[in-house]
């Protein structure tokens, strides 16, 4: 609706987890170089936790496209909500196998293993990523998932486990020892600083095709974004999406602190 207004090619500040859009902080760019390592040198399992909206899914799935262009097989699961015969299904499914799957635990494991060891024979890695980790809440899951780290061969992982979630899977984690000694690298993302959260804008901005000779949010609309958003990008696109759409509605040149503050007023940012 705004886009043309706004001299903009499509909406920067989308809420899906686009790569395009991943915006490597120094914080960002850490946790995808440290979970790039334990994926490389096969180091088993490996979490990336963080508060809500910080970017985490954008993170996996961006680590994800990167390994799928070097040889590895990637399953990534986005609802991990299921009992642990479930999730193994999932997990082959993701892996590849979409029919005929066996729906006895044994026979999932004995197709997991041919799975992991024809990948491992062909040259290739496998890497299964659990997304929104923290809304597991059985520990026969959990254990089911600690256990997926037993395929091995010539003392290497056949599979690398990486978890996703907010700030109560550590807690989750680190409650159940042995998992807990499975996970060789640990991340967290936390918010995004006033000076990050204005690269992070322009940052989309560009992307979405701003043309940085035009000004489009003045630097109090910045710090307004920030001081509402409290650094976290979900709620920066949020508040800048609908700011932007304001702007369009009231014809105005730059959005400024005004509309920004007139936007969050009309939001429910909890």
């Amino acid at each position: 609706m705004y886009l043309s207004y706004w001299n903009l090619i499509e909406r920067p500040f989308n809420n899906t987890p686009d790569t395009r859009y991943l915006y490597h902080s120094q914080e960002h760019e850490e946790a995808l170089f440290r979970l790039f390592y334990a994926v490389s040198y096969g180091l088993g399992g490996a979490m990336l936790s963080g508060v809500f909206g910080c970017g985490k899914t954008l993170i996996g799935k961006a680590l994800s496209e990167e390994l799928r262009q070097r040889n590895y097989v990637v399953g990534y699961i986005s609802n991990p909500q299921l009992n642990n015969v479930e999730l193994l299904r999932e997990i082959v499914y993701r892996l590849g196998v979409r029919e005929n799957l066996p729906r006895e635990k044994t026979d999932l494991l004995h197709l997991l293993d041919n799975i992991l060891t024809n990948n491992y024979n062909d040259g290739k890695s496998t890497l299964v990523v659990i997304d929104e980790a923290h809304i597991i809440e059985s520990r026969e899951v959990f254990e089911e998932l600690r256990l997926l780290l037993n395929f091995q061969t010539d003392g290497k992982f056949l599979i690398t486990l990486l978890l996703i979630g907010q700030p109560e899977l550590r807690d989750k984690i680190n409650n159940i020892k042995p998992l807990a000694q499975r996970i060789s690298i640990k991340c967290y993302l936390d918010r995004f600083s006033q000076e990050d959260t204005k690269k992070y804008i322009l940052h989309r901005l560009k992307v979405g095709g701003w043309d940085e000779n035009n000004e489009i949010f003045t630097e109090d609309a910045i710090e307004s974004i920030y001081h509402y958003s409290g650094g976290i990008p979900r709620r920066i696109n949020t508040i800048c999406d609908f700011s932007l759409l304001a702007g369009y509605g009231k014809k105005v040149k730059v959005i400024d602190k005004r509309i920004v503050e007139d936007t969050v007023r009309g939001l429910d940012l909890e």
